[in-house]
């Protein structure tokens, strides 16, 4: 059994090379050309979005050629496939890989979308592979993907929404109001439909950081132990505060500091912080 996913999961290349991750690029369209999301770093991409200022990039989700690649090569070597993927309510990317597996068998490719993004993301890619390299079968690993899929949380804010309303994701109304009224807004990625909603705003990003970390000691209270991913654009101080403000409020097992995908950062701008979280005992063999 083998893993593919795509580069929103914001694995990194140790996990990638060690679990022997099958990662499909996203593509970020730049007025000089396309880049594979796979082959810039994030500060290079932000640099690169400063320079091209006003204007933005835009992206692209793989083809289905791309995953019909993958999944080839792979079943070749007389592996099955489960192939997870950033939420169908925020990319097309899993339709791709439905057009790619429609070459093969139905019980050699296992599509899972994913219904999330980011932290969340990894956290299913991860147990996947983990399971996959100690020879699990696959209901055994789609029925964990299951449930690490109705307990994580993905939330986070943003320092401006300009990136959004240039790249059309809020009206011009909207963005021009969260300047002049310094709204920084709640973002969750909801669990019903993988789509993106807003769960609170506030004035300043300590005060919405403090509301992240209200959300999450809500959701899981005191005892649970959590595996948190900070996440972050170019925030390192404000990912490190958000970082302790998680710790004093709720049982963290496991505690790590990441970059977010250039690909979501598309959309975002630098100005994103943010967590996921996920009980530590569905990540078996992880923690």
């Amino acid at each position: 059994m083998k893993i593919v996913t795509d580069c929103a999961a914001d694995l990194t290349k140790d996990e990638i090379d060690a679990l022997d991750i099958n990662v499909a690029p996203l593509f970020i369209q730049f007025p000089e050309g396309e880049v594979s999301s796979n082959d810039i770093t994030p500060d290079d991409f932000y640099q690169r979005l400063k320079d091209i200022a006003p204007r933005i990039p835009t992206t692209a989700q793989p083809s289905a050629g791309i995953f019909t690649d993958i999944y080839k090569k792979i079943i070749e070597i007389g592996e099955d496939v489960i192939s997870i993927h950033i939420s169908s309510g925020l990319s097309g990317t899993i339709e791709s890989a439905r057009l790619g597996a429609a070459q093969f068998p139905s019980e050699l490719v296992h599509l899972v979308d994913s219904l999330t993004l980011s932290g969340g993301e990894r956290f299913q890619v991860l147990a996947a592979a983990v399971d996959a390299k100690a020879g699990r079968k696959v209901e055994f690993i789609l029925e964990k993907l299951t449930k690490i899929r109705a307990s994580t949380e993905v939330v986070y804010t943003l320092e401006t929404l300009e990136y959004l309303q240039r790249g059309g994701r809020i009206g011009r109304v909207q963005a021009l109001a969260g300047v002049l009224f310094h709204i920084k807004p709640i973002i969750r990625v909801e669990k019903s439909d993988g789509k993106y909603s807003t769960i609170g705003k506030e004035r300043t990003i300590p005060k919405a950081l403090d509301a992240i970390t209200e959300h999450i000691a809500k959701v899981y209270g005191k005892e649970t132990p959590l595996w948190v991913s900070v996440l972050h654009g170019q925030l390192a101080e404000q990912a490190n505060k958000l970082a302790d403000l998680v710790q004093k409020r709720v049982n963290v097992g496991k505690l790590e500091i990441l970059r977010i995908s250039p690909v979501l950062g598309v959309h975002t701008g630098p100005g994103i912080v943010g967590l996921a979280a996920v009980p530590i005992h569905l990540m078996e063999g992880l923690d």
